[in-house]
Order: C-alpha cells, then structure tokens, then sequence
C-alpha cells in the first residue's frame, strides 16, 4: 500500500512463496540492484562471476542468502513451483550457475528475503498494508521493474493514485 513506510518494502511487489502456521516467506521481485553481482558477492570458494550479471534485493532477512528464481523449470526440477511457471530454487549449483552465464530474463538471482511470524502477516493485512494480488508468470518476469508495483495494483482493478494513503480503515 502507498502508506508503507519502512524503507525495505516502500512501492515493492512481494511474491509470497509460503504461508502457513508458522508464518510466510516471500522475495521481493521488483528490485535490482544498481551494482553488478561481481561487485557485491564474495563466494568461497572463488567463482568467476560476469560483469553484466545483477543481483536482485529479495528482502531484508538475511542478505547474505542467495535464491533463483526463475521461469525454466529444468534448471532445478526440485525447485519449488510459487506460482504457475515461476519456480524457486536454493541449489547452489543452480545460482553459480546463473552468476557465471550470460543474463536471462527468466532468471534471478535475488539475495535476501521477507518473513513474517506466526500472525503477523495476517495482522499487516487486516491493518491494510499490503495489497493481495494473484501471480503470473508475465508480472514477474516480464514486467518493467520500475512500473511492477502500479502495474500489479492496475490488474486489481484500483487506480494507484486513488489508494487511501493515511493510516487507519481502508
């Protein structure tokens, strides 16, 4: 929602991989990172990661974890399936993988991600903070980052700039 106020979730799009009783995990899509992955990641041991391969900011916990993500389900066939044809992977095999070959739209490499509690998810969406949207595979991947987060409210039916922006009931 337009009110959100903490800097790590502010007009981002969060796709939530797993919710249940002991809380949700997502990524958030819509971030790239301005510098290249070989300027940021330090592996051991050493891999030879290329020049015009980005990384993308998954969330605030735990930023020294890397994930894929990713639209080719025959990079990992044990990738988790979060929505209909986009698939997420932890194996390491499969993000050296994609740091060391050319860029692929269908593929990233996120670093980071967004968790909630037990509840407490539930309790952001009843105070109308985030905005619930179905997933495809065109939003994540083909979607322009900067214009993810309007575009996902658009297919709700809601005009952005019409969202209640105070706090309080909406």
């Amino acid at each position: 929602m337009p009110q959100m106020l903490d800097e790590n979730f502010v007009r981002t799009v969060v796709l939530l991989a797993e919710y249940g009783r002991h809380g949700a995990f997502g990524l958030v899509v819509n971030r790239q990172m301005s510098e290249p992955a070989n300027a940021v990641i330090r592996a051991e041991p050493t891999i030879d990661i290329r020049d015009d391969v980005h990384l993308y900011l998954g969330g605030p916990v735990e930023p020294s974890r890397a994930w894929v993500l990713t639209a080719h389900r025959e990079l990992d066939p044990d990738a988790l399936e979060v929505a209909d044809g986009v698939y997420l992977s932890a194996s390491a095999d499969l993000i050296r993988h994609a740091l060391q070959s050319p860029p692929d739209g269908l593929v990233r490499v996120l670093i980071g991600y967004a968790g909630w509690a037990p509840g407490q998810l539930d309790e952001e969406l009843a105070a109308s903070a985030w905005l619930m949207a179905p997933v495809d595979r065109d939003l994540v991947f083909d979607t322009p980052l900067d214009s993810m987060w309007e575009a996902t409210i658009r297919r709700l039916g809601a005009d952005p700039s019409a969202l209640q922006t105070s706090s309080g009931v909406h």
